[in-house]
């Protein structure tokens, strides 16, 4: 069945999902009984996440953002208490279909949470899709995955990353510029994050200059770095992450091209990396689901109980682990704890309504998130809300076939 949001609702009785929810969310509010299997076996959830290198605070923060909201909840989703089995990733594709075949066949984990390398997600996704495992990535932004390798059993609770660039290319040109420079690394993510960009700068009317590449992931700017001095071009787009994003928002400015060339990129080019990068990174603009100013009471209260748990400041990564945790809830209530009640689980996900920190929160029939994309300035060493680049964006979903 192709993606159809008209075919799936009439296939799909939304009211009985919504029904068994409620009935799930109400025997939890009065203490009524639920199934044995809720009451006595915990619930495995594999975390596959880079724990070290260049992502490794990512992993990090999506891990402690699930486990905050696994402790206001008492430590039990659904009538289930939860245990981890913790798997560090390296963020290295060459190792990830033993790793997630380790956790599935050997650890026996109920669900799977990972990952934040987009190649990484890849080797993941079709183990899930081969095995059947609940798989919700918390953050790599893969096209494909909510694309053509989507199922039944894969949700994403970050973003795509043509979701996350492509409304940035209508903000660079409505703010003036029309010859842009393009700098990635050369892999998954890098590609498909400056491809969204230019389908949105290009619609708009505007030129890319040049694409500037590196292989992931080295660090070694300095060669493209005057290579965009030498193009001059009217502003930069940019993406990079974790510690790549603090050595290149500090080469660029070390370089002296801050305040004469605008960057912009993507939110992941100053979220969790401004304390590191410092007045370098003051004045650049990204587009991001998330801003950390947003003025919300969820917003609000993430951001204290996570500052109160961790002793830091929350971010998106946080945001995403904690959202993941709130999806597999509203499947687990729907079926009564019984992760095995597939049908009941993922069709609750997939109807889920939440209530998140980065704002109203749903899932396309892909099930890739459907939210508002923030254009962003770093003032004050913080992603402060300039606008709404896009509200309830919804990925495409390019050759989803969900059946």
């Amino acid at each position: 069945m192709t993606v159809d949001n008209k075919v799936f609702k009439d296939s799909v009785s939304r009211r009985a999902f919504l029904s068994t929810a409620a009935m799930g969310a109400s025997s939890l509010a009065f203490g009524l009984k639920t199934p044995a299997i809720a009451q006595s076996v915990p619930l495995k959830v594999g975390v596959m996440l880079p724990f070290s290198g260049t992502f490794a605070k990512l992993g990090q923060f999506i891990e402690r953002g699930f486990q905050l909201y696994v402790d206001e909840k008492s430590g039990a989703l659904g009538g289930r208490r939860i245990e981890f089995v913790r798997l560090d990733d390296e963020s290295k594709p060459e190792t990830a279909t033993d790793n997630i075949n380790r956790l599935v066949g050997r650890d026996k984990v109920d669900v799977v949470l990972g990952t934040v390398h987009s190649g990484v997600a890849m080797a993941m996704v079709k183990v899930a899709r081969d095995t059947g495992v609940p798989l919700i990535i918390p953050n790599a932004g893969a096209d494909e995955a909510t694309g053509p390798l989507c199922a039944s059993n894969i949700f994403r609770t970050s973003f795509s990353n043509w979701q996350v660039s492509q409304p940035m290319g209508k903000v660079m040109f409505d703010e003036g510029y029309r010859n842009v420079v393009t700098i990635t690394w050369r892999y998954a993510a890098g590609t498909q994050m400056t491809k969204g960009f230019k389908e949105g700068f290009e619609k708009a009317g505007g030129k890319i200059v040049e694409d500037l590449t590196l292989p992931f992931p080295e660090v070694e700017f300095q060669a493209l770095i005057t290579r965009i001095a030498q193009l001059k071009p009217d502003a930069v787009f940019a993406f990079f992450a974790g510690g790549g994003a603090v050595k290149f928002v500090t080469d660029y400015a070390a370089a002296g091209l801050k305040g004469k060339i605008p960057l912009y990129g993507t939110g992941f080019l100053t979220d969790g990396t401004l304390p590191a990068q410092g007045a370098a990174a003051e004045g650049i603009r990204t587009t991001l689901h998330y801003a950390d100013d947003l003025d919300t009471p969820s917003n609000r209260r993430f951001l204290q109980n996570f500052k109160t748990k961790t002793g830091e400041d929350g971010d998106i990564y946080a945001v995403q682990g904690y959202d993941s945790a709130a999806l597999l809830e509203a499947g687990l209530v729907a079926a009564g704890g019984d992760i095995q009640a597939r049908d009941k689980v993922f069709g609750a996900m997939a109807m889920a309504q939440i209530d998140s920190p980065r704002g109203p929160l749903s899932f396309s029939v892909a099930h890739n998130p459907v939210q508002n994309i923030y254009l962003r300035e770093v003032r004050n060493g913080e992603n402060v809300l300039v606008s709404t680049a896009g509200s309830a964006v919804a990925d495409p979903a390019r050759g989803c076939k969900m059946g």
